[in-house]
């Protein structure tokens, strides 16, 4: 038993000339046996039938018929019908053969060289050897699959057809074994699919199955199933140590076919925020197919995506901006594959204004998506005149020149910390947020109104350049810690897509002034989520990979918000996306601060910058931060 292993990955590499001089063995062995058959087992009758010639005959017959129709070619150790057709194929041919020259030696000596019993006897015992010899081998590789390799016995959540066919590809594979199918169906729960029984996977007969079953693994093939259930599933898996994988999408498999290469580990991405919400308002079609689009930040996360998004929507041509040069080069390559219209990438910072000017004068967008911008708090913390210069002024910049190139939309990306905001780069995204606002404004009053201003406010977003998540990834996969600031910390999170979907809609459903924001779902704990990373990675956290409480960094918030307590919100046609009554400042107030702004960018003093933010936004007081002192001098 030992050397067995050994013996059968010899077996799995046999070559097929070996093959074909077994099977030629057995149809000389059918052929004799055919023989002792005919004549009662005497050797005198053979001999006087000339039985040896009739071997040789026989067996030359049948080895020209296995390399006439390849019935060699098969693996033996996955044996299946179509084997056994192809080798009564070849032994049809073989005896044909033998056939045409028992007739040939009928004419011209009028005797046979094999008498035709025979040919029929050696016909069926050979397909009897020949085939079962195979089975035989095949189920001695399932023998050794099943009980010295350990296998993972799975359950498949969803008897549907992309159940069905994740259960013929998990077939195939030597270290796993279906036990069977979970179903929320009641018509379906207790029938039996392909020789599997389906269990009711209804409520909190997961862990029941699980411990009943022995399950080690379990594959979710249901693809319109909600959120809060596939949580519950994911949830039960973690509670039993059973590892949880999802079937992709069938438009995303390879060539049409599933291959186990892609039945993938549940993502965490898949288990955050809520329903995804789909957006199909056709008015955002007209509004920019056969459009000029300007994407500035086109390289970033969101930005990349909304040139994606956008191209979908066959504008005239997309202006791509942005500082990054590589990242830009790889957009603009992407596009150039799957875009027809005009790409036109420009390597540009947004606060040089005669480099925007020129880029405006040539291409004379209709409509920005302004996604560029400094976004991380702890470095905009301990670097103000940045955010002041890129969120702020840089925004100024682009606002400016969007009014002087007549640009029809103007649809800036916020974010949540913009509300009631704790640190610099916060503040910094709020007074962008005042400075467009009041722009609007002013141009409404003087009936000037050719560009409309809209601002979009959403949460973290999944995925994102610097994010938790990746950074979670790549601790887990170091073997931890995962170091987390604080165990209250919480955090609203969204899909990218979803997010750009976001901005396409508010840049249509705008008129002018608007903030919008998305209904985010419940906010996630940003502990627990560590947590079931760590789980789903089939760790344990504590035991394989601590969890590190490292403190709130500079600037932080344990809860973020959409909304000020002074501000409310009015409804649009859809449900989750809400239109927040923010009442614009004055367009001169707002604009003197800024004007000062472009005088203390080159100062040294950071605290007397913060300060004039503090001063423009009143809401602004800083957590976890060196500019705390400046909020005690205001009080």
């Amino acid at each position: 038993m030992k050397n067995l292993p050994a013996i059968l990955r010899k077996l799995k590499i046999l070559p097929r000339w070996v093959i074909v001089l077994i099977d030629t063995g057995f149809i000389l062995f059918s052929t004799l046996t055919a023989y002792l058959l005919r004549f009662n087992f005497s050797v005198t009758e053979l001999l006087n039938n000339n039985f040896y010639f009739g071997l040789v005959i026989y067996a030359t017959c049948g080895f020209l018929a296995i390399i006439t129709t390849g019935s060699y070619r098969g693996i033996i150790r996955y044996t299946g019908l179509q084997d056994g057709v192809r080798i009564f194929f070849m032994l049809i041919l073989n005896a044909g053969l033998v056939l045409a020259l028992n007739l040939f030696t009928w004419v011209n000596s009028q005797h046979f060289i094999i008498p035709f019993s025979v040919i029929f006897i050696s016909l069926l015992s050979s397909f009897l050897f020949l085939f079962n010899y195979r089975l035989l081998v095949k189920y001695i590789f399932a023998f050794y699959r099943n009980t010295i390799i350990k296998k993972s016995r799975v359950l498949i959540f969803g008897a549907g057809q992309t159940g069905i066919i994740t259960r013929h590809v998990i077939d195939s594979t030597p270290r796993m074994q279906i036990v069977g199918f979970l179903e929320d169906n009641p018509n379906k729960i207790g029938k039996v699919v392909d020789g599997a029984k389906i269990y009711d996977g209804r409520g909190d007969n997961l862990d029941h199955y699980f411990d009943e079953l022995n399950i080690d693994e379990l594959i979710i093939t249901v693809r319109d199933i909600s959120l809060e259930r596939k949580n519950d599933i994911v949830d039960a898996c973690i509670r039993k140590q059973v590892k949880v994988r999802t079937v992709p999408p069938v438009e995303k498999w390879v060539g049409g076919e599933l291959s186990f290469n892609q039945i993938r580990e549940v993502n965490i991405e898949e288990l955050l925020g809520r329903e995804t919400i789909q957006l199909n308002n056709p008015s955002v079609v007209k509004d920019i197919k056969g459009k000029r689009i300007c994407i500035t930040g086109a390289a970033g996360s969101i930005g990349s995506e909304l040139v994606r998004q956008v191209a979908a929507y066959q504008p005239e041509r997309i202006i791509l901006i942005d500082q990054a040069e590589s990242p830009l080069y790889e957009i603009e390559c992407e596009l150039k594959s799957k875009f027809n219209g005009k790409v036109i990438p420009y390597l540009a910072d947004i606060t040089n204004r005669n480099r925007l000017a020129a880029i405006f004068d040539e291409n004379k967008p209709e409509i920005i998506y302004h996604a560029a911008a400094y976004k991380h708090v702890p470095l905009m913390e301990g670097n103000p005149s940045e955010a002041i210069h890129c969120n702020i002024l840089g925004t100024k910049t682009l606002a400016d020149l969007a009014v002087e190139f007549k640009v029809r939309k103007f649809v800036m990306i916020s974010t949540d910390k913009a509300v009631n905001p704790t640190n610099v780069m916060g503040c910094s995204k709020r007074i962008a947020e005042v400075y467009v606002q009041a722009l609007n404004a002013k141009l409404q009053v003087k009936g000037n109104y050719t560009t409309a201003f809209v601002t979009t406010r959403f949460g973290n977003v999944l995925g994102s350049n610097g994010s938790v998540i990746p950074l979670f990834k790549k601790q887990i996969q170091e073997g931890g810690p995962v170091t987390v600031t604080h165990p209250e910390v919480t955090r609203f999170f969204m899909t990218i897509p979803e997010a750009c979907q976001l901005v396409l809609e508010a840049g249509t459903m705008g008129k002018g002034g608007e903030i919008f924001v998305f209904d985010m779902g419940k906010p996630v704990r940003i502990a627990d989520l560590a947590k079931k990373m760590i789980l789903l990675s089939g760790m344990q956290p504590g035991k394989d990979i601590e969890v590190v409480f490292t403190g709130l960094r500079e600037g932080e918030k344990l809860y973020e918000e959409l909304l000020n307590k002074t501000e409310d919100t009015i409804p649009t046609h859809h449900e989750k996306i809400l239109i927040g009554k923010v009442e614009a400042q004055d367009y001169e107030e707002v604009n003197r601060y800024i004007e000062l702004f472009f005088d203390l960018i080159n100062d040294k003093n950071e605290l007397k910058m913060v300060a004039l933010m503090k001063e423009l936004i009143p809401d602004f007081v800083s957590n976890y931060s060196r500019y705390e002192i400046l909020d005690k001098n205001l009080q």
